[in-house]
């Protein structure tokens, strides 16, 4: 298994450079909302939203000086917009009460403000801060089952599993690489195995 997750490690460094998250950002704080906003809904959808949104609301205070209807307006396109909004407001008001503003650097602080999971704590800890993290979502879940690095579909326990795989080193980058090759490659209906740079390295070619 070793010998094999570091095939797997080196194809997908091979295939995919730049391990990087497609939402754009500039700091903490927006890398932080843009996840929050990307719940079911596309990185790209959220880039069009937060290219205005970001201009207009900087910083904690700025969401928390409007009214929740501005923003719910703002996100609309972003789906499921009521929910959002609450939770950005509620996260903004914690964030300025008990973090003077600013977003806190620890799993259990950031997985304690409103709306964010360990999913987007992870987002934000690996590419933020540059903590080595694994963030679990649905492509990273069906690769690494498909791969057979894991034999559950339970985010904490595929992290785990990964965790104990991967070489610390390589968890963020590895982890972003394995949702962009989910994403783009690897997709839940129609997989591109015969384009897949990985498919002499998985058991379940086609799954």
């Amino acid at each position: 298994m070793e010998k094999r997750v570091k095939k797997i490690i080196t194809e997908l460094e091979r295939a995919v450079p730049e391990a990087r998250v497609e939402l754009n950002y500039s700091n903490a704080f927006e890398l932080l909302i843009a996840t929050i906003l990307s719940a079911r809904c596309t990185d790209g959808r959220v880039n069009e939203v937060t290219g205005e949104l970001f201009k207009r609301y900087g910083k904690p205070e700025h969401f928390l000086k409007k009214k929740q209807p501005a923003l719910e307006d703002a996100i609309h396109s972003t789906g499921f917009f009521r929910n959002k909004a609450k939770s950005i407001m509620a996260c903004c008001r914690k964030l300025e009460d008990e973090f003077g503003g600013e977003v806190p650097r620890t799993l259990p602080e950031l997985t304690g403000l409103p709306g964010v999971g360990r999913k987007t704590a992870n987002i934000i800890l690996g590419h933020a801060f540059n903590e080595q993290a694994i963030p679990v979502d649905t492509h990273v879940k069906r690769v690494a089952f498909r791969l057979g690095l894991t034999e559950s579909k339970k985010p904490d326990v595929v992290e785990e599993d990964l965790r104990r795989l991967v070489p610390r080193e390589k968890w963020t980058d590895t982890a972003t690489r394995l949702v962009l090759h989910g994403r783009y490659t690897c997709k839940a209906k129609k997989p591109l195995c015969g384009e897949c740079v990985l498919a002499e390295l998985c058991p379940r070619v086609g799954v």
